[in-house]
């Protein structure tokens, strides 16, 4: 009897939680990167240069990262269910009433403010919340696997967006969207759990009579600023911040926005282009995972030096691999940097814990709202040189040659002791 008791009660409840949570970001992830897919359907009926389609872009991916901070300060007064809940049906909203809009402003409002609001409460910062909250042991590995599902959620939603835009257009396409993020509210309600003593347990591999941390009270806005305000004194932040900024500029803001309409440039089928960039998706789930699983044992900073490096390096030849068909070359660059995509979140998730101790999340959102920005600045570079020159080459140049600076900046930040 003991025994069927052990089995019966050996899956922690906070793998439960993990697993809802990977669930949730897999649906961030997709429903934020489906305008990258509808670029050129929106060129063709509305006749918005992809400039101004870029601004939307950016505007999603600024806001997906400036919300992040404030959003993980807003999960410590009302809990994660409250507002994942709310940020799934702003999602629902935004993608939904775009099959009316008929001006310009109008995808900037929806795909830009309430998406990415939506999008942005369920960021990087969610997934230090997560394992900040429900994890001791097995930190570093949770976290790769919560990264990888933004992976997974673009896997899953490009192909299919990209099919239904091509075949019923781009506004099935939005209201697939729409209904997918409605489907996520039940399951986020009945089993995201905000804290351990909620249901009478302890973090996964935390003491038994470890002591239960109550709901912040107060301005959750105000705590945001404060912890900014006091990271932003620190050299680790403004490391950590730059690096990360280049590293939203180098993965979604150029590659995941750009990256269709550049193959198409070259010939290459709108869906064999979202396949590809679908495919960067499944190397990215292993790379990711294997990165947490490295995060463990490795020097975080080691890791981030070499990531950034060996990225861009793979931008730089990437403008020599274009081609209408795909050559073994584009795999060989599908695989590498595939495995290389968001691997940086991990080890620098460590290193904020490691120097902000409980306000980690907040502070990692703020280094994450670093991502988006530089997110935000290369989806409009990128699309303002498509623009200008008739194709892509200085944008994949210029980024290769950043992400090496990030490397130098990550292997220079200070060490700090683990409280």
């Amino acid at each position: 009897m003991t025994q069927l008791q052990q089995r019966t009660h050996r899956l922690h409840r906070a793998w439960v939680v993990a697993a809802v949570a990977f669930v949730t970001l897999i649906g961030a992830a997709g429903f934020r990167s489906v305008p990258s897919v509808l670029i050129d359907p929106l060129h063709a009926e509305f006749g918005w240069a992809r400039g101004t389609i870029g601004a939307a872009v950016s505007i999603n991916l600024v806001l997906f990262g400036l919300i992040s901070p404030f959003a993980a300060a807003l999960m410590d007064r009302l809990g994660m269910r409250r507002v994942v809940s709310w940020a799934l049906t702003l999602v629902a909203a935004g993608s939904g009433l775009t099959i009316f809009m008929t001006a310009s402003w109008q995808l900037q409002l929806l795909w830009g403010v309430l998406v990415g609001v939506g999008t942005g409460s369920m960021s990087m910062a969610f997934v230090a919340t997560v394992t900040g909250r429900w994890f001791v042991h097995r930190r570093g590995l949770v976290s790769g696997i919560l990264t990888a599902a933004g992976a997974t959620g673009q896997l899953i939603f490009l192909p299919l967006v990209a099919a239904l835009a091509t075949e019923y257009g781009w506004r099935t396409a939005s209201i697939v969207v729409a209904l997918a993020a409605l489907a996520v509210v039940p399951l986020v309600a009945l089993f995201l759990h905000d804290r351990p003593a909620d249901v009478g347990t302890t973090a996964y591999g935390g003491e038994p009579e470890a002591a239960a941390v109550a709901p912040v009270t107060g301005s959750s806005a105000a705590r945001a600023l404060r912890t900014l305000r006091d990271a932003a004194r620190t050299r680790t932040f403004w490391l950590l911040a730059g690096g990360f900024a280049i590293c939203g500029a180098s993965t979604n803001g150029l590659v995941g926005t750009h990256f269709v309409t550049a193959a198409h440039d070259h010939g290459m089928p709108h869906t064999t282009a979202a396949s590809l960039l679908a495919l960067i998706g499944i190397f990215d789930v292993a790379g990711t995972i294997f990165s947490g699983w490295l995060t463990d044992r490795v020097n975080p900073r080691i890791l981030l030096g070499a990531y950034y490096t060996l990225r861009g390096l793979s931008l730089m030849i990437l403008p020599s691999l274009f081609a209408p068909g795909v050559e073994p070359s584009m795999w060989v660059f599908i695989i590498f940097y595939g495995l290389d995509w968001i691997a940086t979140v991990p080890p620098t998730v460590a290193l904020c814990r490691e120097k902000f101790g409980e306000n980690a999340p907040i502070a990692f959102g703020w280094v994450f709202a670093s991502h988006q920005v530089g997110a935000a600045i290369a989806a409009f570079g990128a699309g303002l040189v498509r623009d200008l020159q008739g194709e892509y080459d200085l944008a994949w140049l210029f980024a290769g040659g950043l992400c090496v600076i990030a490397a130098v900046m990550s292997i220079a930040v200070p060490r700090h002791r683990v409280s």
